[in-house]
């Protein structure tokens, strides 16, 4: 009877050791506020909206000790509609991230499974629209560098460093699992340096497709399914960026560069783009130059701004020229809970009256070459 009173006792202990260096922890941010916009496809807009500067969303993030600094690591992100109680990324059910992998304390991270690329992991946090001081509606002009996720990756490979005295460095390459081994296929590469209160990174995308054959369904097997900012048979993407802090204040400068292949359209499966929008040759290209700023007046209460000029060349001497705004006021109720104002403005110079402004996620594109956005919204963290 000691024996056996012995045996459980230890065999409880070993288990609460076990469960100890294992851990699972749930997460998310819901984002809800009221939209107007001066102009969706003509009209004025008022609008109950989910994510205009965080997209809502849930997740499960989990590690397990292996011992030797080497852990077993996984995240489920599930993105929805706050308003409706929808999926987003096309319905899918983790369809912001779902990848499992080993971390290492000395070499890194290997994971697997749909993930961003190295342009939104690297660059985008020196962005506005990267950042929780911009956001969704502040992207440039139809998201088209990527910084914010309007595409993820399925069937992805990335490596992730360590932290190497404040310099970091990573890769992506994902499969097209298909017999067409380089088509709908992407990889990325990028890195970041910090030091004291300055933060330099670059990234480079590039993404390859059959423009005549998109994969609409996102049940399907490529690594872009669908989602698509362009109808384009090959996409690349490079960039860098600068943020540098000084006391309460971090101001910062990013460019980005996209160049088209076998360009078609805008696609009209991104939701809210200017669907048609097309391209007069078989290539188009976006040069985006961004300033942005941000200060925190008290603990509490903070204020941002950010200006982009883009660029644009969609062929046949078509070259419009993108003017965008975005200001934000955010005030802190708790550490979880903020509610926030934001204004954003675009005006589009362009020899071609059907191309009118578009702030990303507002609705449709405006039929002027101005549209002009304001959210209050509230934001809670858990």
């Amino acid at each position: 009877m000691k024996k056996t009173l012995m045996v459980a006792a230890l065999t409880g202990v070993f288990a609460t050791a076990a469960h100890a260096q294992s851990s699972v922890t749930l997460y998310g941010l819901v984002d809800a506020g009221i939209t107007y916009a001066n102009n969706s496809g003509g009209h004025s807009l008022w609008k109950a909206s989910s994510g205009t500067v965080n997209g809502s969303r849930w997740g499960l993030r989990g590690a397990e000790d292996l011992g030797g600094g080497l852990k077993a690591i996984f995240t489920l992100e599930n993105g929805f509609n706050i308003m409706n109680g929808t999926a987003s990324q096309s319905g899918r059910m983790f369809g912001r991230q779902a990848f499992v992998g080993l971390a290492s304390d000395q070499f890194g991270a290997v994971t697997l499974g749909r993930q961003y690329d190295s342009v939104v992991d690297y660059l985008a946090p020196l962005s506005n629209t990267g950042t929780q001081y911009g956001g969704t509606i502040a992207a440039h002009p139809y998201d088209n560098d990527n910084l914010n996720n309007s595409v993820r990756l399925n069937n992805t490979i990335k490596y992730s460093s360590v932290n190497y005295a404040g310099f970091k460095f990573g890769g992506t390459y994902s499969f097209s699992n298909s017999s067409e081994f380089a088509n709908n296929r992407a990889y990325s590469v990028g890195a970041s340096y910090n030091w004291g209160g300055l933060n330099v990174a670059a990234g480079y995308l590039h993404m390859n497709n059959d423009v005549n054959n998109l994969q609409l369904g996102s049940a399907n097997s490529g690594a872009q399914t669908g989602e698509y900012t362009f109808a384009a048979g090959r996409q690349s993407t490079f960039g860098g960026g600068v943020n540098y802090t000084f006391g309460p204040a971090t101001a910062g400068f990013v460019y980005t560069q996209t160049q088209l292949g076998n360009a078609v359209r805008i696609s009209p499966t991104q939701s809210g783009t200017a669907a048609g929008l097309g391209f007069n040759s078989g290539s188009a290209r976006f040069q985006n130059f961004e300033g942005n700023v941000r200060y925190a007046l008290t603990p509490a209460l903070s204020l941002a701004g950010a200006y982009t000029y883009t660029r644009a060349n969609f062929g046949g001497g078509v070259n419009p020229n993108y003017n965008t705004v975005a200001l934000q006021s955010d005030y802190a109720l708790s550490k979880r809970t903020d509610v926030y104002l934001q204004g954003d403005w675009q005006h589009v110079s362009s020899n071609q009256e059907h191309i009118g402004a578009y702030l990303n996620g507002v609705g449709s594109a405006s039929t002027r070459q101005d549209q002009v956005a304001v959210t209050v919204g509230m934001r809670h963290r858990f």
